[in-house]
């Protein structure tokens, strides 16, 4: 796989990590859980919610938006959101601790059948750990988005989703945005077969 042509190097440890994924059997079986806990979710009428730190944040909002707005083709707005409002995060941050700052909003706007999707590379971030805890105790439906072999995250969550072979949180991240991009096609397959 090693190249002296740094940029190809890169692809190619890209595609690697891909592959890697596509040849476990149990990172695609937990990708169709996750997009049938989505679905079952938004038919009954659940919240879709996301959060994680740094770039693992503009993967939430990216997915939120996907859902709120258009992925393909024109349909309904479908509730999802990110905790991502810096008012809200910084006010929680003060007043309880940063590790609090997920696990607040789920406390605010989860309820029993909606799901959570949490974005770790590590698995061990301290305030999506607790995110999982209060959600699970609430009777929502938790996703992790994991690299590095899982963390803690991967016993806590109903649905680990681990990209394998990657050691850096940009080959990971590269991958939780193919999957979030897949879940939302699959799932608007089937609410709006005629959009496809």
């Amino acid at each position: 796989m090693k190249s002296p042509d740094p940029i190809l190097h890169s692809f190619l440890e890209a595609r690697a990590t891909l592959d890697a994924f596509l040849a476990d059997p149990q990172c695609l079986a937990n990708v169709q859980r996750f997009a049938d806990a989505a679905l079952h979710s938004l038919q009954k009428g659940g919240l879709l919610m996301s959060c994680g730190n740094g770039g693992s944040m503009c993967d939430a909002m990216h997915f939120a938006e996907e859902w709120t707005g258009r992925f393909r083709k024109d349909r309904a707005a479908l509730p999802a959101i990110a905790f991502s409002d810096p008012s809200q995060l910084t006010c929680i941050a003060n007043d309880f601790g940063y590790d609090e700052v997920f696990a607040r909003s789920v406390e605010a706007y989860g309820k029993p059948g909606d799901v959570l999707v949490t974005m770790t590379t590590s698995g061990g971030s301290p305030n999506i750990l607790k995110a999982i805890e209060r959600a699970k105790a609430r009777g929502i439906v938790t996703v992790g988005l994991l690299g590095k072999g899982g963390g803690q995250a991967k016993d806590l969550v109903d649905i680990p989703i681990i990209v394998p072979l990657a050691t850096t949180s940009d080959r990971i991240q590269e991958v939780h945005i193919k999957v979030l991009h897949i879940v939302i096609e699959s799932v608007e397959r089937r609410l709006h077969p005629t959009n496809y």
